[in-house]
């Protein structure tokens, strides 16, 4: 018998929290690598949120508070949701969690049960099916290309609904592949879900704030608000804000949906840190003008990326209109040797050639349903990204 429960057997640990610590035990071995794993900002946490944070301390704001967030928080995420996506939420149809990760898991195990379908677009991010799988529902993978720029069609989205669809979640910009929906193409995925009134959409904004098109971040409500009251809208302050640590992620949505997450919560992590909410309504409320400026530098930073790795043997790299993260495709790499004799069969065989022989770690694409392929995070310093590109053009080169 089994120590273990059997939704523990139906996940899989992080891959890429496996390379962040694979990477933070050869450096501690004195090896030189370069990390290029990690989905999170290398800028810090911007200084008058770090003050509002400080203030609440001393404040004496270090006792539980409602459950699924404060009052002032939840004012905060409102106004957010009304003044960058033109979307009304009351307080009692937003949830604040211990991250972005913890808003998924809630809303999804709130929801899902076995037989529920959840339609998932590959590449994904790596927790979505797991967090299907915990639930006891069935991830249904819809794959999209490089030859997509990594965004399903509407006629693949129309395919792949049936009688047991629950959700179709969306990640715009993507994490891992950057790739982000316009209005328009958020507008034609509307017009298949409003054939299917039975599923509900939740759509993964983490990265909206990171964004390079030359049209503005629309979300699914926003461009389709006929679908409104059945969307999940998550979103957080870990990525645009550089607050990761601090663990605040949030939704907006139908009263139900909140409520039950609520439940959830009330019996498992209940309130997320008192100390991080107020930072992250400082966040929320204050001047927005230093986005700017961080994004520029990520535009800077994902050109250099994708014009090295385009310029790297057996590798095609899309250019991507948001996030930080780069997915280059690297089937022209796969079936090659390397000087030692080692045969490239797998994107996995690629991204431990590349540790091994040049100290640059990525995550493979195979962890994020779409091979092969791998996932490189730009958050980093062009001298940093200009070194280890430079790295990963001489291993391909090194292949026969």
């Amino acid at each position: 018998m089994s120590r273990t429960s059997a939704a523990l057997g139906r996940i899989q640990p992080s891959a890429t929290l496996a390379m962040t610590d694979k990477v933070i035990a050869l450096k501690r071995e004195g090896k030189d690598i370069i990390g290029l794993s990690a989905g999170e900002p290398d800028f810090d946490t911007p200084d008058f949120v770090k003050d509002a944070a400080i203030a609440a301390i001393r404040g004496g704001q270090t006792k539980y508070t409602n459950v699924d967030g404060t009052a002032e928080l939840k004012e905060a995420i409102a106004a957010k949701f009304k003044r960058d996506n033109e979307l009304s939420y009351k307080t009692s149809e937003i949830s604040v969690n211990s991250g972005g990760k913890h808003t998924l898991f809630n809303a999804l195990v709130a929801t899902v049960e076995a037989g529920d379908e959840v339609i998932i677009p590959a590449p994904y991010w790596v927790s979505y099916p797991d967090i299907v799988n915990f639930a006891g529902g069935t991830p249904v993978i819809i794959a999209a290309g490089a030859d997509q720029l990594y965004k399903i069609t509407p006629a693949q989205l129309d395919a792949a609904i049936t009688p047991k669809t629950r959700w179709v979640l969306l990640n715009s910009p993507s994490n891992p592949t950057g790739a982000a929906y316009s209005g328009e193409e958020l507008m034609a995925l509307g017009e298949v879900l409003r054939k299917h009134p039975h599923v509900l959409i939740l759509t993964d904004d983490m990265y909206e704030h990171v964004w390079y098109a030359p049209t503005p971040f629309k979300t699914i409500a926003q461009v389709c608000p006929d679908l409104y009251e059945r969307t999940l809208t998550v979103n957080g302050v870990s990525k645009a804000y550089s607050m990761t640590g601090w663990r605040i992620g949030y939704a907006g949505g139908p009263q139900w949906i909140i409520k039950a997450m609520a439940k959830l919560q009330s019996q498992s992590t209940s309130n997320p840190c008192s100390i991080s909410q107020a930072a992250a309504t400082a966040a929320l409320n204050g001047d927005q003008s230093f986005l700017i400026e961080r994004n520029e530098a990520f535009r800077k930073r994902r050109d250099l990326v994708v014009a090295m790795l385009n310029d790297a043997p057996g590798l095609n790299c899309p250019t991507p209109e948001g996030a930080f993260y780069v997915y280059p495709d690297a089937a022209g790499c796969i079936g090659k040797t390397t000087p030692e004799g080692k045969t490239i069969a797998t994107d996995e065989d690629l991204i431990t050639y590349f540790l091994e022989s040049k100290g640059v770690a990525a995550v493979h694409g195979g962890a994020f349903g779409l091979a092969p392929a791998f996932r490189v995070s730009y958050a980093t310093s062009e001298e940093i990204l200009r070194k280890a590109c430079t790295r990963i053009q001489e291993a391909c080169a090194a292949l026969n």
